[in-house]
């Protein structure tokens, strides 16, 4: 099932190659908790990468109903692309129905950030015949540019019913040319024959993957990194020892972004301690907790990712959705 929606009225084409010289603020996207009125898009904006203030006053600024089957999303992943495009994807699921209640994702594309094209992607209706007929949850799709290819790679972890995939297992496809489907059965990105979700990718100066990801199979959950050379060749990963996060909290939802100075950023939800913490690192290997952000009042943010943008896409922004 697709639709596209046009979820507000304003129109603007995007500048596509943007260095950080020319981005002067950042943009977080997240949803807020776990009632079907919190399931949506929120969008908060930051000039030093650490400290956010919400856009709208905290409210959504894309409708779940007008893009979702469940008329909920969680887990909002957004990307600046190669083509003019922002692309976001997001996860089709209302938690009160249940954590292995989701069925598939939703693919959304926009020039402005403002206005968005929207597709959803149900599973057992699309691989109707396959495994994928089976799965219960379909989780926190991101998306990646694959430079040989020249199309976006959407990486997300399932688990089934049929016993095909017994544990959260990551998997990937090539998105379509207009970003409104998924091209062929989707593979397994890696398996590391433990429950893995959350998954975030980035690629470093020296060409290299840097794959972050939350391990829940074992006594000890946090989250763990792969440095691979090939991102579709697991044959050249390597896993690093430890733990990224610098906390003993309970964590999930990483995202990793750059600030502007070069800076890596490395920020995960502590969902059961009531705060967001943001980490630094210059190498992507070891990361230092800079501060904790409490999630109350209009700013409450669950898994999100952020990236930069510029003086002309802030003001875009600030006058699409103006705090009153």
């Amino acid at each position: 099932m697709k639709k596209t929606i046009l979820v507000a009225a304003l129109a603007m084409a995007a500048t596509f190659s943007v260095s950080a010289k020319k981005t002067c603020a950042y943009l977080f996207t997240y949803f807020t908790g776990n009632a079907p009125e919190q399931e949506q898009i929120c969008y908060a904006i930051s000039y030093d990468g650490w400290n956010y203030t919400p856009l709208n006053n905290g409210k959504p600024v894309v409708a779940s109903k007008d893009i979702a089957l469940t008329g909920c999303v969680r887990d909002p992943h957004i990307l600046r692309g190669k083509d003019g495009w922002f692309y976001q994807v997001v996860t089709d699921m209302k938690s009160s129905l249940g954590w292995s209640s989701n069925r598939g994702m939703v693919l959304m594309r926009s020039k402005d950030l403002v206005k968005w094209q929207s597709h959803t992607v149900h599973f057992p209706e699309r691989f109707k015949g396959t495994m994928f007929e089976h799965v219960t949850r379909v989780w926190a799709p991101q998306t990646i540019y694959d430079e040989k290819a020249k199309k976006y790679i959407v990486y997300f972890s399932i688990l089934t019913d049929d016993g095909s995939c017994p544990y959260d297992k990551v998997f990937w496809a090539y998105a379509n040319k207009d970003f409104s489907d998924l091209e062929g059965e989707p593979q397994v990105l890696f398996d590391v024959q433990n429950a893995s979700i959350d998954t975030d990718i980035v690629k470093d100066d020296e060409g290299l993957y840097h794959v972050f990801f939350k391990t829940e199979g074992s006594k000890e959950k946090g989250i763990k990194q792969f440095i691979a050379r090939d991102l579709l060749d697991f044959s050249t990963w390597e896993l690093q020892s430890g733990w990224c996060q610098d906390t003993n909290k309970a964590v999930e939802g990483s995202g990793v972004f750059r600030l502007h100075d070069g800076t890596w950023v490395l920020m995960y939800d502590c969902y059961t301690s009531g705060h967001y913490q943001f980490c630094k690192s210059a190498d992507l290997k070891t990361f230092k907790q800079v501060q904790d952000t409490e999630t109350k009042g209009a700013f409450t943010p669950r898994h999100g990712t952020v990236i930069a943008i510029t003086k002309k896409e802030l003001k875009r922004l600030q006058k699409a959705f103006p705090n009153k």
